[in-house]
């Protein structure tokens, strides 16, 4: 009952915020402190040839609990500055990897 409230208090401080940007892409490195890496993947159409290109990016994220693995799949959220890099949370973990760590 304590949970359903406190989710329901944040769900409403995030409405009057504005929604965060999300991001979902794949954890290529988790062997800092709290601190994952997260790369993104985007694809775009190129201008002259019309050809879907697909570019990489890689975000720095807070794993608190440090609960996220390399290859994983997780999905990211905005924050504020938690550091020099560090713009992003861990939100989720939406698949595991199937390699063993």
């Amino acid at each position: 009952m304590a949970n359903e409230a406190v989710a329901a208090q944040a769900q409403l401080a995030e409405r009057e915020r504005g929604a965060r940007q999300e991001l979902v892409g794949v954890v290529t490195s988790a062997k800092m402190e709290k601190t994952i890496v997260v790369q993104v993947m985007r694809t775009t159409q190129h201008p002259l040839y019309r050809r879907v290109v697909r570019s990489a990016k890689k975000y720095y994220a807070h794993d608190e609990a440090r609960e996220a693995r390399i290859g994983d799949t997780v999905r990211i959220v905005s924050t504020r500055p938690l550091s020099k890099l560090k713009r992003w949370r861990l939100k989720e973990i939406i698949s595991r990897s199937a390699r063993v760590a």
